[in-house]
């Protein structure tokens, strides 16, 4: 079980046409901005630093895409956000 101590708040500014497009998409997977931050910020902790490879090259991010889809697919399936972040906190 997780449990939550001394929650702190973190205000960032960013372009509302990302706020607006990033809403929509977490949106689409079920999840909203909070969660998403705090995903990428246990991420953070878990990988010891950025969990991805920072690209502008969209070949290169699509092949990263790519392989990372492929061990998706033989990975245990959720049934919801929080079962996903449940185990992602064990």
């Amino acid at each position: 079980m997780y449990i939550l101590h001394n929650m702190t708040t973190i205000n960032i500014r960013v372009e509302e046409m990302i706020k607006s497009e990033a809403g929509k998409t977490l949106a689409n997977l079920g999840m909203d901005m909070s969660t998403a931050i705090k995903i990428f910020l246990n991420q953070v902790i878990i990988e010891g630093g950025l969990p991805f490879t920072p690209s502008t090259k969209r070949k290169d991010i699509r092949a990263i895409w790519d392989k990372e889809v492929e061990v998706a697919k033989k990975t245990k399936g959720f049934k919801s956000v929080n079962s996903a972040i449940n185990h992602a906190l064990k």
